[in-house]
C-alpha cells in the first residue's frame, strides 16, 4: 500500500471521525468539558531509534469534550510542541554511541502541530461520582493531522550536503495511549495522559530517503505528548418537549 492510499484512507478517517464528534456534540449526553494541558513533546526515528526522556521539549494544547455515553467521550483537540534528538544521545550495547550513529553525527530539531479527534473509553463514571469514586483512568485512539517543520544537519563535514536539510510537511498520524481523570469539584477536573502518535511516514528528520546503509528505510517516525490538563464541566439539564413548546407552564 503506498503513502498517497494510506494518506487518503486516514483524510477519510479524519472527517468521519469529525463528522462523528459533531454529530454526538449536538444531541449526546449532557457533561462536556473544555480544557488546557502542558506537557512535552518527543519524537522516535533515525536520530532517536528508541524513546528518551531526554528529547522531551515542551508543549501545549487546548480540547474539547463530549460525553456521549458513560463510558464513551469524544475529543477534539490542537497541540503544539518542539521536537529535537542528536545522535550523539543514544547509547549502544557497550555504552558508547553506535557506529553508525557515530559516523553521522546528525542533529534534528524544530515544532510540530497537530489536530485530532480521538474516542476516549472511561472505565468509571466520574462526573455522576459517588463519595468514594471521584476518578476513572482510560484509554483512547483516533486520527491526527499534523504540520512539522523540522531542521536537521550533521557534523560530519563529509555528508554535510546531503544530511543537512530543512523543511516542513503534513502529514496523518494514529494517537493511541491512556490516562486518568480526576474530578477536583463539581466542575473542575484534574487530569494525566500518555500518549504515542504513529506518523505515516519517514521524513520528520528529512532522513528517510538516505543511504540505506546509514538509515532504516522501514522504520517509520513516530512522535509522542504527554502533559497534565486542567479542564471545566458543563452540565446541560434537558427541558421536557412539553415545557419548551409551552414556556409558559415554566412559570
Amino acid at each position: 500500500m503506498t503513502n498517497s492510499t494510506i494518506n487518503t484512507a486516514l483524510l477519510a478517517c479524519l472527517a468521519q471521525a469529525g463528522s462523528a464528534f459533531f454529530c454526538a456534540s449536538a444531541n449526546a449526553q449532557n457533561t462536556s468539558e473544555l480544557g488546557i494541558g502542558i506537557g512535552a513533546t518527543n519524537y522516535r526515528g533515525e536520530i532517536s531509534p528508541e524513546f528518551q526522556l531526554q528529547n522531551s521539549r515542551p508543549a501545549f494544547t487546548v480540547f474539547y469534550r463530549k460525553d456521549v455515553s458513560v463510558p464513551v467521550t469524544l475529543r477534539g483537540g490542537f497541540t503544539a510542541g518542539l521536537l529535537r534528538a542528536d545522535d550523539g544521545n543514544v547509547s549502544g550495547t557497550n555504552g558508547g554511541v553506535p557506529p553508525v550513529l557515530g559516523y553521522r553525527q546528525a542533529n534534528t530539531k524544530g515544532s510540530i502541530l497537530e489536530a485530532s479527534a480521538v474516542v476516549e473509553y472511561n472505565f468509571l463514571d466520574y462526573h455522576y461520582r459517588t463519595d468514594k469514586i471521584h476518578f476513572t483512568p482510560y484509554l483512547f485512539a483516533g486520527v491526527a493531522a499534523f504540520y512539522a517543520n523540522t531542521t536537521t544537519v550533521t557534523n560530519d563535514s563529509a555528508l554535510g550536503n546531503d544530511f543537512s536539510r530543512d523543511g516542513a510537511m503534513l502529514g496523518f498520524s494514529i494517537p493511541m495511549g491512556a490516562g486518568l481523570k480526576y474530578a477536583l469539584s463539581e466542575h473542575l477536573n484534574l487530569g494525566l495522559e500518555v500518549g504515542a502518535r504513529k506518523a505515516f511516514t519517514d521524513q520528520l528528520d528529512h532522513l528517510g530517503d538516505q543511504d540505506p546503509l546509514l538509515v532504516n528505510p522501514h522504520d517509520q517516525d513516530w512522535y509522542y505528548y504527554s502533559g497534565l490538563s486542567l479542564s471545566y464541566t458543563f452540565y446541560k439539564i434537558p427541558c421536557p418537549s412539553q415545557y419548551r413548546k409551552n414556556k409558559k407552564l415554566l412559570k
